[in-house]
């Protein structure tokens, strides 16, 4: 009966450690990198109450009897896998990503820890802050950041380039614009008839007709009735102005004659016999052949209503608006009024206007093709462009076909000129000129220059292959300049690699060329600092230098759990932990060093709450047992 009474004491004790273990996880559930531990059990010795035997005759072999005494804690394991990663901001809250432990020391011991809760001390010692203890580097010594030194300065060696030098260049040059098409004159078809008596007899009660047929349309119907007295050659082309659309009838000496009323080669007139067989046409001695207008090459003294691209004729009044831009930029937009009394009505009087618009450009006419050019008065890059378009009134132009289009684009003179900064061995900052002249063979000679010091040297011989690639170059290019107090100093030019396109190119496009590096600075002083992965602690100076002010140091272990926890997250090597590997973030089996961050709990709530609830069971079937185990013996007292 004593043996169940031990047993449950055992199981009491063994759950209340177990709840002891729970509990502290719990507690530390937001304590930064702390790690779980579970309880485990095991049960204790058994008495045996009977062995076991072999089968022998008609006997079976027996199984041992066996008492259990109890259950005992085995062992309490931590669990070392990582906790979430909360970003903190601020540069010394480190975390690992991965394996691994910071190195501390408390000037005695060296104590590991996951929690990177670090900071800089008055002395510029990096610390735990928690603690007080100090951080170890990569060499296990501890870290004594240098802050106060300045970066110093650095003279100009070498500058490296990119960009585009022109290809084609051959300036300066004005920008200039022609119409996309040339003007022309046109004239009308004409057909006249033979017949020049004035005097046209048509018998009364009769009606003789013909077709007029313009630009290949339908054929309009002219008729004609008879009368006692006989019809002039005026009286005939009334009667065909007011029964057709598109051709003007006029008395030509006593004969009809009959044009078109727009002109130019697409322009077709076309005279058939009446179908009735009295034949108005024959009457008036008109051809039956088609005849065509024609063009040519307008002159200033075209009449802009004679254009083949002349729509219905304008009239005094209507109003062409010239639009566009000058070559400083200058909005244009005037009005062409036409009309003799006005403006004009050639294409002699549009140029003039258009003269007058653009100030800073000059038209001209070409007579022999019949484009009109617009020329900047002025070399270089402009932005001179010109439209015509019809405002308002009857008449109109299809002026589209006018268009103007740069011809040639406005350039500068056949050189580039860019600036580099050069740091002298002071660290004073100087700016040098580079002024790029293309040479009669096409290659570039570069010219140094600056107005606080002396400069000589001639890059002379930079050219580039037919890709636009640059080609090798004779020698290292290179000039020197000496700044006052300052000894002479050598600056080399890197323009690229043979070949490619890696640093200055030759396109047909405008110049780009620009200074991408210079390997010189200025004296720094440290202005910002940052931990990257592999646990460098990197100092940004106001120079724009980086340099080096730490390596911060990861341990590493083959059995985590052999090591043994000395409290405040902090823990110590054991036999069993294995000797410690230190090496910088992210090389073999230590994580990532993570900067502005730490490392959370890995305690899973949920998970505890339940084991709470199996301990809790346990202990009270423990407690139960205890109860039983006395009633019973109480009663075996009474009996006795």
């Amino acid at each position: 009966m004593a043996s169940s009474l031990f047993s449950a004491l055992s199981g009491l004790q063994a759950h209340e450690n177990w709840i002891s273990v729970i509990g502290n996880n719990l507690a530390n559930a937001n304590t930064p990198g702390f790690k779980s531990s579970r309880a485990v059990f095991s049960d204790q010795f058994s008495q045996t109450l009977r062995f076991a035997s072999l089968p022998s005759g008609n006997l079976g072999g027996r199984n041992p009897m066996q008492l259990g005494l109890g259950v005992q804690l085995a062992d309490i394991g931590r669990d070392f896998n990582q906790g979430a990663l909360a970003n903190t901001g601020r540069t010394f809250d480190l975390a690992l990503n991965g394996g691994g432990h910071f190195m501390v020391t408390d000037g005695i011991n060296t104590l590991y820890t996951r929690v990177g809760t670090f900071g800089l001390d008055a002395t510029s010692r990096l610390v735990d802050q928690r603690t007080g203890f100090r951080v170890l580097g990569i060499n296990g010594q501890p870290l004594n950041l240098d802050t106060t030194s300045l970066f110093p300065p650095q003279a100009t060696q070498r500058v490296s380039f990119a960009g585009n030098l022109p290809a084609n260049v051959t300036g300066p040059l004005p920008q200039s614009l022609t119409s996309s098409t040339p003007f022309k004159q046109g004239t009308a078809a004409t057909t006249t008839g033979s017949v020049a008596t004035n005097s046209f007899s048509v018998p009364v009660g009769q009606t003789w007709t013909m077709e007029v047929i313009v630009d290949g349309g339908a054929p309009q119907v002219v008729s004609l009735a008879g009368q006692a007295a006989p019809y002039t050659a005026q009286d005939i082309a009334n009667a065909i102005n007011a029964q057709t659309t598109g051709v003007t009838a006029t008395d030509n000496g006593g004969a009809v004659a009959i044009t078109t009323d727009r002109t130019g080669a697409a322009r077709s007139l076309r005279i058939r016999a009446g179908a009735s067989g009295l034949d108005l046409a024959g009457l008036t001695g008109m051809s039956l052949n088609q005849v065509a207008g024609t063009e040519s090459v307008a002159t200033l003294t075209t009449p802009l209503n004679h254009l083949p691209t002349n729509l219905t004729d304008y009239a005094a009044g209507d109003v062409i608006e010239i639009a566009g831009v000058d070559t400083d930029g200058t909005p244009v937009l005037a009005s062409f009024v036409f009309g003799a009394a006005n403006d004009g009505t050639t294409v002699g009087d549009l140029v003039n206007f258009i003269d007058n618009a653009f100030p800073n450009a000059t038209p001209t006419f070409d007579p022999i093709t019949g484009q009109l050019r617009i020329q900047a008065d002025t070399t270089g890059v402009t932005n001179l462009s010109m439209t015509i378009t019809d405002s308002s009134g009857v008449g109109g132009t299809d002026w589209a076909q006018q268009a103007f289009i740069v011809t040639t684009p406005g350039t500068g003179p056949d050189r580039a000129t860019t600036s580099i900064e050069v740091f002298d061995q002071a660290g004073t900052s100087h700016t040098v000129a580079l002024t790029y002249e293309r040479q009669d063979d096409g290659s570039w000679n570069i010219v140094p220059s600056t107005t606080d010091g002396t400069v000589s040297g001639l890059v002379t011989g930079l050219r580039f292959n037919q890709n636009g690639s640059i080609a090798a170059l004779p020698g290292t290019p290179s000039f020197q300049v000496q700044f006052p107090g300052q000894s002479a100093q050598t600056v080399t030019l890197d323009f690229g690699t043979p070949g490619l396109f890696d640093g200055v190119t030759q396109f047909g496009q405008g110049a780009s060329v620009f200074a991408d590096f210079q390997d010189g600075f200025g004296v720094g002083e440290l202005s910002n600092m940052s931990v990257n992965g592999d646990g460098d602690i990197q100092g940004f100076y106001t120079n724009g230098q980086i340099r080096v002010l730490g390596e911060i140091g990861v341990a590493s272990f083959v059995n985590d759990n052999g090591l043994r926890e000395v409290g405040d997250n902090l823990w110590t090597e054991t036999p069993n932990s294995g000797v410690r590997t230190v090496s910088k973030g992210a090389q073999g089996r230590a994580g990532q060093v993570v900067g502005g961050a730490l490392e959370g709990s890995n305690v899973a709530v949920a998970e505890e709450f339940v084991r709470l609830i199996e301990a809790q069971r346990g202990f009270q079937a423990n407690a139960r047992v205890i109860t039983t185990t006395d009633e019973v013996l109480a009663e075996l007292v009474n009996l006795l």
